[in-house]
C-alpha cells in the first residue's frame, strides 16, 4: 500500500506543466468627494478594461507578478494613474475616490508586500490556507511548513517559533489580540483555532525581531485581516472531519459591510484511527462575524464577535501499545474505566473605531472584551500489564502479548474548573509626512481570573501503593512499624481569584530614504509596560514596569541583482500571564518577573528568475539570550511553570526559505531551519529545552494536470528532529534528557474544480447557479509514520525499572471534501 501511494505521489510531482499567463484581481468601489458611487467609471489598463456599475463596484483581472499601469476616468471627474504589482491569485481591494477640482497624483505604485518584506514580515496567501490539507486545517497548519515554526503534533494548533513556547505568540485579528482557552492539555481537546480561514484576506507572519507597535511577547506576531465585502456571496466546505459556512455582503450605499462565518468540527475521524479503543465524542462549533459602517469618509467603525462552545466527552476502553526494539518488543496493554468531560466556552466582543481626520494622520480606538468559562472533569482508572510481545512471523499469535512482567493501576482525578474575564481598551495613532512615520499607542488591560485547580493520580504497582518520591522519607520496616498515612502519588489542590491590572504602551518613528542610489527602510521605537497583581488568595507585590527598546533597518542597494539586507533586534519582555504566575502546586506566586530576551535577526532577500519564472530565496540567522527564565514542562500542549525566575536560556538558529513558481502559475517552497536552545536552572549546567527541535524541513508542493488543469495536486510534507521526551511531573529534568522519536508527516489533498468563473458548463445548466464547486480527496500521513507526541512513564514493582511509553499520534486518515461559492 505505501508504494502505491508513493508511486502516485511520484507521479503527479513529475507531471510536466505548461506555461501560462497569471492573474490577480483588483477589486472596489468607485466614490466622489461626496463618497456618493459613481457609476460608469472606466478601470483600464492596456487595452483591456471594465465599468462600475450603478453601485460603483468595480472588479478587473490583471497580469500578476508585473507592474501594471490601470487608469480610472470618467467623463466629469479627473483621472487617477496609478501602477500596481500583484501576485497570483491575488485579490487586492482599491476604493479610489475621483476628485473635480484637485488634479489627481500622476503616478502611484502599490505594492504591498514590499513594506511587509523589509519588514521581515512573511505574507501567506489564504486561498493556498484554505486549500492545503492538514489534520487541522487552516492558518496555523501553513505556519508550520515555514521555516523556524514547529509543532509535532497535528491535533494541535499550537505551535513554538525559534525555540519559544505556545505562550510566547502573539495572534491579532484586524489589529485585535486574541485569545485561547487556558486549561487545553491535549490537542484532542482544541477544537477550532480563533482565525476563521473562511473570513480571511491577508495573514502576516513575523518569527522575530518584530517592531514596537506589536505587543509584550517573546517569538512571534501573527497579524490577520478579514475581509470586507464587496458583493453579496457566500461560501461552505463540508469534510468528513465538519463544516463551516460564511455569507457576506454590502448595502446598497456601500457604508455596512458584513461577513459572518459559523463552523463545526467532529475530531473522531481522526481519535478513532488511533490505537486507544474509546468512546469518543467531541463536538466542536463556533459563530464569528466582522462589521464595519462607514458613517463618513473620514470615519469608519467595526465590530469583531466571536462565541465558541466547545465539549469534549472522552471514554477510553482499551489499549494496547509496542514499544522496545526489534530483537526485544515489549508491551503496554492497559484496560480502562471511567471518563472525562471538559467543556470550554469563550464569548469574545471588540470595537475598533478609525478616524482619519486628513491623509497623514489616523485614529484608532479598539475596546475588547474575552470570557472564558472552563471545565476538565475526569475519573479514569487505568489498569496495566507491561509484557513482551511474541515476535515470530510463523506464528499464529504474532503481535500478541506473551508474558506479563508487571501489573499495576493508575487512578487520575480532576475537578478542575476555571473563569476568566480580560477587558482591553486601546488607543493607536499613525502620522505620516512624507518620507516620515510616527506610530504611537497606549492601552489598559484588566485580566480576573477565578480558578479552581483539584487533582489527584494514585499509582499501584502489583499490589503497592506507591508514595511520592520524598527524599527524605524513611520506610524501616519491619524493624519498625510504619504509621505514615498513605498519600497520593501526585496532588495539588487549589483555589485563586487574582486580578491583574496593566497598562502599556509604545512609540516609534520610520524613515524610508536613499543613501545615493540605495533605498533605506529603518524604524526605532521603544515599549513599556506596568502591571499589578492582586486577589483575596493572593499575597500582595509591588508594581513592576519593563522597557523594551526595538530598532529594525533594511537596505536594498542598486544592484543589478534583486535583493534585500536586514538586520532587527531589541530587548523584548514578555510580562508574566496568568499561567506563568501559577506554579506547578497550583500557588499565585505575584513575584514573578517578565522574563526578558536580546534578540539580533540578520536577513536577506534575493529575488531572481529560473526557468523564467520568479522565485526569492529568503534566509535569516537570528540568536536569542534570555535572562529570568521561567522554567516550565510540556505535557502534550499543556505547559506548567515553576513560576520562579530561576534559569538563563539562549537560542540560535538559521532559518532558510525558497519560494516561486517551481510549477508554472503556482506557488510552492521549501524551507530548512536549524535551531538549537538550552536553558541552565540554578547554575546547574546547560540542558536542552523542551522545545529543542534541532532540524526542520518543510515542503509545500502545488500542482496541477496540464491537459486537465481542473485537477490539483497539495501536498505539505515536514520532518522534525525529536524534541526532548520530557520528564514524570515530579522528577529533575537534568535526569530526563532522553528525545522523542523524529517527527515525519505528509498530507496529500487532491480536487477537481467542477465549477469556477472561467469553467462554466453548458448553457442553463443548475451547476451554473455555483461561482465555484469543487472536489476533494485527501490523505493525512501517507506514508503511515508512527508520531510520538509525550511519554508516559510507568513503573514496574519487580525490577524498580521506569519505562518511557510512547503516546502516539494518528495514522493514516483518509478524508472527502466539498467546497462551494456563490
Amino acid at each position: 500500500m505505501k508504494n502505491q501511494f508513493f508511486f502516485l505521489l511520484i507521479s503527479l510531482i513529475l507531471i510536466s506543466i505548461s506555461t501560462s499567463a497569471q492573474n490577480a484581481t483588483i477589486k472596489g468601489v468607485v466614490l466622489d468627494e461626496n463618497n456618493i458611487p459613481v457609476q460608469g467609471a472606466n478601470i483600464t489598463y492596456d487595452n483591456s478594461g471594465t465599468l462600475s456599475d450603478k453601485n460603483g463596484v468595480y472588479q478587473l483581472r490583471i497580469p500578476a507578478n508585473q507592474d501594471v499601469e490601470i487608469n480610472i476616468s470618467h467623463i466629469s471627474l479627473k483621472n487617477l494613474l496609478f501602477t500596481i504589482n500583484l501576485q497570483e491569485n491575488q485579490e487586492y481591494e482599491l476604493n479610489p475616490v475621483l476628485k473635480t477640482d484637485v488634479e489627481q497624483i500622476s503616478t502611484v505604485v502599490i505594492s504591498g508586500r514590499e513594506r511587509k518584506v523589509v519588514e521581515g514580515i512573511t505574507t501567506l496567501d489564504p486561498e493556498t490556507i484554505r486549500s492545503t490539507p492538514s489534520a487541522n486545517a487552516g492558518v496555523e497548519g501553513l505556519l508550520k511548513s515555514l521555516p523556524g515554526v514547529s509543532s509535532n503534533n497535528e491535533l494541535s494548533t499550537q505551535y513554538s517559533v525559534r525555540g519559544g513556547n505556545f505562550d510566547e505568540n502573539l495572534v491579532y485579528v484586524n489589529e485585535i489580540e486574541v485569545y485561547r482557552p487556558f486549561l487545553i492539555r491535549s490537542g484532542q481537546q482544541e477544537g477550532l483555532s480563533f482565525v476563521n480561514t473562511d473570513l480571511v484576506r491577508n495573514v502576516d507572519f513575523s518569527a522575530g525581531g518584530f517592531q514596537a507597535k506589536y505587543g509584550d511577547k517573546l517569538s512571534s506576531v501573527l497579524d490577520i485581516t478579514y475581509k470586507r465585502p464587496t458583493r453579496l456571496g457566500a461560501t461552505a466546505n463540508l469534510s468528513l472531519l465538519g463544516g463551516s459556512v460564511s455569507a457576506g455582503g454590502i448595502s446598497k450605499n456601500k457604508k455596512l459591510a458584513a461577513i459572518v462565518g459559523v463552523r463545526y468540527r467532529d475530531n473522531s475521524l481522526l481519535v478513532d484511527a488511533r490505537n486507544t479503543e474509546t468512546n469518543f465524542q467531541p463536538r466542536f462549533a463556533d459563530v464569528q462575524t466582522y462589521l464595519s459602517y462607514n458613517f463618513s469618509d473620514k470615519f469608519e467603525l467595526g465590530f469583531l464577535g466571536n462565541v465558541a462552545l466547545n465539549t469534549y466527552d472522552y471514554e477510553p476502553l482499551r489499549e494496547q501499545v509496542n514499544f522496545g526494539t526489534l530483537q526485544t518488543v515489549q508491551a503496554l496493554t492497559v484496560l480502562y474505566d471511567g471518563q472525562e468531560e471538559d467543556r470550554y466556552e469563550t464569548y469574545f466582543g471588540a470595537f475598533k473605531g478609525t478616524y482619519k481626520p486628513n491623509d497623514n494622520l489616523t485614529l484608532k480606538l479598539i475596546t475588547s472584551a474575552y470570557h472564558t468559562q472552563e471545565q476538565e472533569h475526569y475519573d479514569i482508572f487505568a489498569a496495566y500489564a507491561l509484557g513482551t510481545v511474541n515476535t515470530d512471523i510463523g506464528s499464529e499469535d504474532l503481535g500478541q502479548v506473551e508474558f506479563s512482567e508487571g501489573i499495576g493501576s493508575q487512578l487520575t482525578h480532576a475537578r478542575n474548573d476555571l473563569d476568566a474575564l480580560i477587558f482591553n481598551i486601546e488607543h493607536k495613532g499613525t502620522y505620516t509626512a512624507d518620507k516620515h512615520q510616527f506610530d504611537w499607542g497606549v492601552k489598559y488591560t484588566s485580566e480576573d481570573i477565578r480558578d479552581r485547580l483539584q487533582e489527584f493520580e494514585i499509582i499501584d504497582s502489583a499490589g503497592f501503593s506507591i508514595r511520592p518520591p520524598i527524599s527524605d522519607f524513611i520506610n524501616d520496616q519491619p524493624y519498625t512499624p510504619f504509621v505514615s498515612p498513605i498519600v497520593p502519588f501526585t496532588s495539588v489542590r487549589a483555589t485563586n481569584k487574582a486580578k491583574i491590572d496593566r497598562i502599556s504602551g509604545y512609540a516609534q518613528y520610520s524613515l524610508r530614504s536613499h543613501i545615493k542610489e540605495n533605498e533605506i527602510w529603518a524604524n526605532i521605537g521603544i515599549r513599556s509596560h506596568h502591571w499589578n497583581i492582586s486577589g483575596n488568595t493572593v499575597n500582595s507585590s509591588d508594581s513592576q514596569i519593563v522597557f523594551s527598546p526595538r530598532a529594525q533597518i533594511a537596505i536594498k542597494p542598486n544592484w543589478k541583482a534583486e535583493m534585500i539586507f536586514r538586520a532587527s533586534g531589541g530587548l523584548y519582555h514578555q510580562p508574566p500571564f496568568y499561567r506563568e504566575l501559577r506554579d506547578s502546586l497550583g500557588v499565585v506566586r505575584p513575584e514573578v518577573k517578565a522574563q526578558q530576551s536580546i534578540h539580533i535577526v540578520l536577513g536577506n532577500d534575493y529575488s531572481f528568475s529560473m526557468w523564467k519564472r520568479p522565485f526569492k530565496l529568503t534566509t535569516e540567522a537570528y540568536y536569542k539570550k534570555l535572562t529570568d527564565v521561567n522554567p516550565y514542562t510540556i505535557e502534550n500542549v499543556r505547559i506548567r511553570y515553576r513560576a520562579r525566575n530561576n534559569a538563563e536560556a539562549y537560542a540560535y538558529g538559521l532559518d532558510l526559505r525558497l519560494n516561486g513558481e517551481f510549477v508554472p502559475g503556482t506557488e510552492s517552497w521549501v524551507s530548512l531551519g536549524y535551531l538549537k536552545t538550552e536553558e541552565n536552572i540554578d547554575n546547574r549546567g546547560y540542558i536542552s529545552r523542551p522545545t529543542d527541535q534541532r532540524l526542520k524541513i518543510g515542503v509545500l508542493f502545488q500542482d496541477y494536470v496540464p491537459t486537465i488543469p481542473s485537477l490539483k495536486m497539495y501536498l505539505n510534507m515536514v520532518y522534525q528532529t525529536g524534541v526532548p521526551g520530557g520528564s514524570p511531573s515530579y522528577a529533575d529534568p537534568y535526569d530526563f534528557q532522553t528525545r522523542l522519536r523524529d517527527y515525519r508527516r505528509a498530507d496529500l489533498g487532491i480536487s477537481y474544480v467542477v465549477v469556477d468563473k472561467n469553467k462554466r458548463l453548458r448553457k442553463g445548466h443548475f451547476l451554473n447557479t455555483f461561482r465555484e464547486l469543487s472536489l476533494g480527496f485527501e490523505i493525512y500521513n501517507i506514508f503511515d509514520n508512527q508520531n510520538s507526541i509525550t511519554n508516559t512513564f510507568v513503573r514496574d514493582a519487580s525490577t524498580q525499572r521506569q519505562f518511557a511509553i510512547p503516546n502516539f499520534l494518528t495514522p493514516r486518515v483518509f478524508n472527502v471534501r466539498l467546497g462551494m461559492k456563490f
